[in-house]
């Protein structure tokens, strides 16, 4: 199958680079020459066969409006445009009446997976008619994890983000809690490895799997001999009787890359 891509940034690089290890072919197009494939999006609809394909993997707003309003006018009938990105889900319902006036039909697909989802696959959401659905499929089969699991067919157009968005706040109260049980076990005199703590919920923990993530990313330094291998602090403070300060600002930076 062939597809176009707008957007290749960390994400849509390495979602084009898993496509063509698929076996598809992908035209990609973006503002830095470096990494486009074709001068302009004229030049990548130009490639196309039909009915043609074209997934935006820019940032949500104004750039993906912008986008699909200009594909708005270099495709035709038959034709099918994707949004991987994070728009809200209501823009999809305006995105999807705006193209169907023309003929083109449109897809909502929010995709998580970030810098891992070049070598395990992406989790997709999609929403959008079948038959627009069953036009991608080979995409969606290449980007996702191999099994069973990793993409759904969630309902009809703005599904797919709305997915996303729940999916996310699940993520983002996930990352709360092991922020907020981290400070915990910093409070307390008796814990004296807080990272190694973390690291031990990897194997046989009801918390293994996003543990397991979290932990490989947390810097590490080999216990001493004779002791424990960090404090937070040389003083620490006994385990307050108030709610621990929510560290939920801090928890939430993240780059559009994970998704």
């Amino acid at each position: 199958m062939q597809i176009g891509l707008v957007g290749l940034g960390k994400m849509g690089g390495n979602m084009r680079t898993r496509i063509r290890n698929a076996g598809h072919e992908v035209v990609g197009y973006d503002r830095n020459p470096d990494v486009a494939d074709v001068g302009s999006m004229e030049d990548m609809v130009a490639k196309l066969p039909s009915p043609k394909v074209v997934w935006v993997m820019v940032p949500a707003g104004a750039p993906t409006d912008d986008t699909i309003v200009a594909l708005g006018e270099l495709l035709g009938e038959g034709d099918l445009v994707i949004d991987g990105g994070n728009s809200r889900w209501t823009e999809d319902l305006r995105h999807h009446e705006l193209l169907s006036k023309k003929g083109i039909g449109f897809v909502d697909c929010g995709v998580s997976g970030g810098v891992w989802g070049l070598e395990n696959g992406y989790a997709l959401m999609s929403g959008g008619a079948d038959e627009h659905v069953a036009l991608a499929q080979p995409i969606f089969d290449a980007l996702k994890p191999e099994g069973e699991f990793g993409w759904v067919h969630a309902g009809s157009v703005g599904a797919g983000h709305f997915s996303k968005m729940v999916h996310n706040g699940i993520e983002y109260a996930i990352m709360q809690a092991y922020a907020e049980g981290w400070e915990l076990l910093e409070k307390v005199d008796m814990v004296d490895n807080v990272t190694e703590v973390f690291r031990s919920w990897r194997e046989g923990s009801s918390t293994s799997s996003p543990t397991s993530r979290a932990s490989a990313a947390t810097p590490t330094t080999p216990v001493r001999a004779g002791g424990p291998s960090r404090r937070a602090s040389s003083t620490r403070s006994r385990l307050p009787r108030s709610r621990p300060p929510s560290t939920h600002g801090s928890c939430r930076g993240r780059t559009t890359a994970r998704r």
